[in-house]
C-alpha cells in the first residue's frame, strides 16, 4: 500500500500552517510570501543535486584524462630534464680506471670528469638499457673523447679494443718462486716463462747490492701491465717500483750511516714480514734482530727455516727442520741468511732502518687470530710467553 510523498505531506502541513495563521490573524502577504520560500527550496535543493552531478562528471574527466596521459606527460618531464649527451664515437684517447666494485653511477662520474661523455645520466641511461653493462670489469680502459654514452658503453664492452693494460696485484710476502706463479698464471704465459725470466736478472734492473739476485727486490704492489707484456717487462715494473721505494726512504745512504750493508737491511726487512703481520711491531722485531747480532747470538727464526724447508708460515718448526744444514737455517748458523726471504714492503724496509729502541732479544706470537707478539729482555720471560702461546694453540687446535 502507498502512502502519500513526504513532499505531499509537508506541502499539506504547510497550508494547514497558513490556514492556521489565517485564523490566527496573520496577513494574507505572509501566506504568499511562505509559498514563494517553499518553491526557491525546492528549486535549490533541484540545483544542488544536478551541480553535484556535473562536478561528478568534471572530476572523472580529469582523472580519466591524468590516466590516458600519464604516459605523454612522462616522456614530457623526460624532454624537459633531458640528459646532455655527444653524438658519435668520439676522438682522441683517454686512459679511464674503473676499480673492482664500482657501481654504474660511479663509473658514469668518472667518465664525465674524463670528459668521455657530456653527462654522467646519459651514460647511466645508456647502461640502465643495455643489460651488459652489469658486466664492466675492472680495468683501465682506452676510450676517446666526447663519445655518445652508446658508444662509450659499446666500446667498454668490445675489451679486446678497450682494454690495454691488465692488472695484477702482487701481495707481499711472497718469495720470487711463489711471483713467478703469480705471473705465470695471470699473464697467461707459456710454460716456465716467468720462472725463466727470474733466472735471468740482468735484464731486471736491480741495484747493484741486490747481488744478482731478484729475492727481495720484486717490490709488492698493483701494476697496469700491458696486454700481451712478456714476464721481464712485469718484473722490470717490479724491480723499478722497489728502487723508487728505496729512493724515496734513502735506503742506501741510511743503512750506510748506521753502519749496515743495504742489502743486510732488506734482508732483515724480509724476515720482519715473515714474522708478524702486524705493523705496530715491525720496528720491535728490527730490534730483536740486531740485539742478537750484536750479541753473537743465533737469530733462531722460524721464518729462514720455513724459507729452506718450503713451507708457507707457520709458527713452529720441528728438530728435523732445525737441523737443516742450509745457511738460511739461522738455528744453526749465526748472523743474517745469505739473501731475503721475501720481498718486503715499505713499511718493513722503513722499520729495517729505523728499529724501535729497546733491549729485546726475544719474541713469540701469543695469539694467532689478532697476531698479538710478546717481547722479552731475558729468556725467563720468553718461556713464560711461549707458554701463552701453547695455552692459546691447545685450545685452538689446528690453528698451530
Amino acid at each position: 500500500m502507498n502512502g502519500p510523498s513526504v513532499d505531499q505531506d509537508l506541502n499539506e502541513g504547510e497550508e494547514q500552517a497558513d490556514d492556521l495563521g489565517s485564523g490566527l490573524g496573520l496577513r494574507a502577504e505572509t501566506r504568499v510570501e511562505r509559498r514563494a520560500n517553499r518553491r526557491r527550496a525546492r528549486s535549490r535543493r533541484a540545483f544542488g543535486c544536478f551541480a553535484g552531478l556535473i562536478s561528478l562528471i568534471v572530476v572523472g574527466a580529469i582523472v580519466a584524462g591524468v590516466v590516458v596521459g600519464f604516459g605523454k606527460g612522462k616522456d614530457a618531464l623526460e624532454g624537459v630534464f633531458s640528459a646532455p649527451d655527444y653524438t658519435g664515437e668520439g676522438t682522441g684517447s683517454v686512459q679511464v680506471e674503473i676499480t673492482k666494485g664500482q657501481s654504474t653511477s660511479s663509473i658514469a662520474d668518472t667518465l664525465e670528469k674524463k670528459e668521455v661523455v657530456k653527462s654522467a645520466r646519459a651514460f647511466e641511461r645508456a647502461a640502465r638499457d643495455d643489460p651488459r653493462s652489469l658486466q664492466i670489469q675492472a680495468a683501465t680502459y682506452t676510450l676517446r673523447k666526447h663519445m655518445s654514452a652508446k658508444a662509450a658503453l659499446a666500446l667498454m664492452m668490445n675489451t679486446a679494443a678497450s682494454i690495454k693494460v691488465m692488472r695484477v696485484s702482487v701481495p707481499s710476502g711472497e718469495t720470487k718462486g711463489e711471483v713467478a706463479v703469480i705471473l705465470q698464471n695471470k699473464l697467461k704465459l707459456p710454460a716456465g716463462a716467468a720462472a725463466a725470466a727470474i733466472n735471468h736478472p740482468a735484464a731486471l734492473g736491480l741495484p747493484a747490492y741486490a747481488r744478482g739476485n731478484p729475492e727481495g727486490f720484486l717490490y709488492p704492489a698493483t701494476y697496469d701491465v700491458p696486454k700481451n707484456a712478456n714476464a721481464t717487462v712485469m718484473l722490470k715494473l717490479m724491480t723499478a717500483k722497489y728502487a723508487s721505494i728505496a729512493k724515496d726512504l734513502n735506503l742506501v745512504q741510511t743503512a750506510q750511516h748506521k753502519k749496515l750493508d743495504p742489502y743486510q737491511a732488506v734482508i732483515v726487512a724480509s724476515i720482519i714480514g715473515a714474522e708478524t703481520n702486524k705493523e705496530a711491531d715491525y720496528g720491535k722485531v728490527a730490534r730483536v734482530i740486531y740485539n742478537r747480532l750484536a750479541a753473537g747470538m743465533y737469530l733462531g727464526m722460524d721464518s729462514t727455516v720455513h724459507y729452506v724447508v718450503g713451507k708457507d708460515g707457520g709458527v713452529y718448526t720441528t728438530p728435523e727442520q732445525r737441523k737443516n744444514p742450509s745457511p738460511y737455517n739461522t738455528y744453526n748458523h749465526k748472523g743474517l741468511p745469505p739473501s731475503p726471504i721475501n720481498s718486503p714492503t715499505r713499511a718493513q724496509l722503513s722499520a729495517a732502518l729505523n728499529p724501535t729502541p729497546g733491549n729485546w732479544k726475544y719474541f713469540t706470537l701469543v695469539n694467532l687470530d689478532t697476531g698479538e707478539t710478546a717481547f722479552a729482555d731475558t729468556y725467563a720471560e720468553h718461556q713464560v710467553n711461549v707458554k701463552k702461546l701453547q695455552t692459546w694453540c691447545q685450545a685452538h687446535t689446528g690453528k698451530c
